[in-house]
């Protein structure tokens, strides 16, 4: 039987306002770390190293210049833990205080390419950066690892259960394009989303907010119809995992079914999409990301101020990328006390996740005053 609109309104975002329920507490950011490897590789690189003569022009395709790839000794583990630690540098609070670390990517690799489930990766980092006393377990929900984990912590840190915690990634996905890069062969490859990839470690501590404070919608939900639009097994030309994406599809019926979601999460925190100072989207492509942009901004007849984009620098790097752009954003300054931040999460699944939250303490640790 054909399922109606009304039956799939029980996929619809599950929402969360740090102001309702009854929560005793409120959760924000307190702050975010990333680490980078050295390593750069451009698109024309990467083009110049595939096997065939493919004719594909990926940095005008998808607005990625370079992206940074693991070097020797880098991996999902120094990567995760970089990033712990620069998280770590720019907080309020020491290794001691993280009372629970949630690891979320989708690699977990302590060498070159072999994976590692047990012992657990957030074990490892704990271990690593001193978190003796933090619960600890690894989850995996595709890109959307990180904030599914800050999800995860908003509702202990609200319920009262703990005040400090801590999500962890690091994404060593670079083996994906090197070996589609030895397969591919047009423009119409179901291989073509693994050349957009690059690497990165990226932190976030979460911590116990005054009620009505920080983070004031986060949710997420899962259209398991379209799961099959992007599989990733292992590879069968060497070392490492080979990835298929139905990439025109894909973004075609995200774009359909987000824009409800947006409105959704946006009544929920009681404003309006021009109330949004930054959107800070998955990045995917500079294509996807404007089309995307003006098909809600066309519908809603209004768009957020700023579209935050910085995949010309890093490329797509899976669960990390909101991370990575929130600090490069920090950073360079760009984000003030009061400014209002949209973080929008896809994910192969699909899932899609959203978080709305109110800058305040978390810029202190960021550009040249610090």
């Amino acid at each position: 039987m054909t399922e109606t609109r009304n039956e799939q309104e029980r996929h619809r975002l599950t929402l969360e306002s740090a102001a309702s329920g009854g929560a005793p507490w409120g959760c924000r950011i307190d702050s975010v770390g990333v680490k980078l490897p050295a390593q750069r590789l451009t698109s024309k690189d990467l083009m110049s190293r595939t096997s065939h003569n493919t004719r594909i022009q990926l940095e005008r395709l998808t607005g990625i210049h370079e992206r940074r790839v693991v070097g020797p000794g880098e991996n999902s583990f120094t990567l995760a833990t970089g990033a712990a630690r620069d998280c770590l540098a720019h907080s309020r609070h020491q290794a001691s205080d993280i009372e629970m670390l949630i690891s979320a990517s989708i690699t977990r690799s302590r060498g070159r390419y072999a994976q590692s489930f047990e012992p657990s990766l957030s074990l490892s980092v704990k271990q690593a950066i001193g978190a003796s006393q933090a619960l600890n377990f690894d989850i995996s929900n595709a890109c959307a690892g990180m904030l599914t984990g800050v999800f995860i912590l908003q509702d202990f840190i609200a319920r009262g259960e703990i005040s400090c915690g801590m999500v962890v990634s690091g994404e060593y996905i670079s083996h994906l394009s090197w070996n589609a890069a030895r397969q591919i062969r047009s423009l119409f490859s179901k291989q073509l989303a693994s050349l957009t990839l690059g690497d990165a470690g990226a932190a976030v501590m979460v911590e116990r907010a005054p009620r009505g404070t920080g983070i004031d919608v986060i949710g997420f939900t899962t259209l398991a119809e379209h799961s099959r639009l992007c599989l990733a097994y292992p590879s069968s030309l060497g070392p490492g995992a080979q990835m298929y994406t139905q990439s025109r599809k894909l973004h075609r019926v995200a774009i359909e079914d987000m824009l409800p979601l947006v409105v959704e999460a946006i009544s929920e925190a009681g404003i309006s999409l021009a109330d949004i100072d930054y959107l800070i989207p998955h990045q995917t492509s500079a294509r996807a990301i404007r089309a995307a942009t003006s098909e809600i901004a066309r519908q809603l007849g209004t768009r957020p101020k700023h579209v935050v984009m910085n995949l010309e620098e890093y490329g797509n790097t899976s669960s990390t990328t909101l991370f990575l752009a929130l600090h490069k954003y920090l950073e360079e300054q760009r984000i003030r006390k009061g400014d209002r931040v949209m973080l929008l999460a896809l994910a192969s699944g699909i899932e899609i996740g959203t978080a709305i939250f109110t800058v305040d303490n978390l810029v202190d640790g960021y550009g040249h005053a610090h």
